[in-house]
């Protein structure tokens, strides 16, 4: 199994987070924040996907919060490549592990346990995505949620105590009986909730094909007015975590949560965001009309 890892700064106070505004996701919250002013970037959904304005020279972080009393698994992707590992993205690859309502801020390309270099917006040639000849997927944070599998319970036979000379007999009786098995869990419903899990995963996939063919369609109707938006491989910053393990309880993802980024531009042109129309000046028929014949002050 591959080696996972746990962010060291934990704030474990669950009662202390309030829940984020525009977050993404039911097992855990996904947020994307603009590192200058701390604000949380709002999400604006279309044609069932949800998107991020982000800003070009812009550094940004992934704020995940877990919302389970348990621990999760969040294998971590930005243009469609590994935040941790660097490779080509898949689900069986290594991620980093949150405690129960851990939530914590991936800040950048993990570049060793105590460094990464800042995830900062900027055009596609200067994404580490398109500078390792990757561009395909620039332009998408992912984020696939696996639970654990723990450990099986371990059945203890029941105390016993002799009371009376009376029960003796029984005792024995009771010592060389052989212990009861546990009763195995049931194939059926073991086998339901995989196959369940794996239903749905692809049921994401394809959707988030659909969704691509929408959004290529899209492009080509309305073309970007400005340079689409990728994710740079900034400067190096600290960043401390430590290895740990973690077996997933299916080898497909509880959830996935995908989120779309591109520059305000291009999410406007593309119909994404909404601004409201600009009311034109209504032409005046008689513009010297509103003129007084009175003496005007002076200026």
């Amino acid at each position: 199994m591959k080696p996972t890892l746990l962010a060291l700064s934990l704030a474990l106070t669950a009662a202390a987070f309030a829940l984020p505004a525009h977050a993404v996701g039911s097992m855990a919250d996904v947020t994307v924040i603009d590192r200058h002013s701390g604000a949380t970037l709002p999400v604006y959904r279309h044609r069932g996907e949800y998107w991020v304005a982000g800003q070009y020279g812009a550094k940004y972080s992934i704020m995940v919060r877990n919302r389970l009393g348990e621990r999760v698994l969040a294998v971590t992707t930005v243009d469609g490549v590994n935040v941790l590992s660097g490779e080509t993205a898949a689900w069986d690859q290594t991620g980093y592990v949150f405690s129960p309502w851990q939530q914590y801020a991936v800040t950048g390309w993990r570049k060793s346990s105590s460094e990464v270099a800042a995830f900062e917006f900027s055009v596609i040639g200067n994404s580490y995505a398109g500078r390792t000849g990757r561009p395909a997927n620039v332009g998408v944070i992912g984020v696939a949620l696996f639970r654990e599998r723990l450990p099986e319970p371990v059945a203890q036979a029941p105390a016993y105590s002799r009371r009376d000379e009376s029960r003796n007999e029984s005792s024995e009786r009771l010592r060389s009986a052989p212990l009861a098995s546990p009763a195995p869990a049931s194939p059926s419903s073991a086998g339901s909730t995989g196959l369940a899990d794996r239903g749905d995963a692809a049921s994401s996939a394809q959707s988030e094909r659909a969704a691509s063919s929408s959004d290529r369609s899209l492009a080509k109707a309305a073309p970007r007015p400005a340079p689409q938006l990728g994710t740079a491989h900034g400067q190096r910053e600290t960043s401390m975590v430590s290895h740990t393990s973690f077996e997933r309880l299916q080898p497909y993802p509880n959830e996935i949560i995908r989120i779309r980024y591109d520059s305000r531009e291009n999410l406007v042109a593309a119909g994404v965001i909404r601004e409201p129309a600009a009311h034109a000046p209504v032409p005046n028929p008689f513009p010297q009309s509103a003129n007084t014949s009175y003496v005007p002050d002076p200026l």
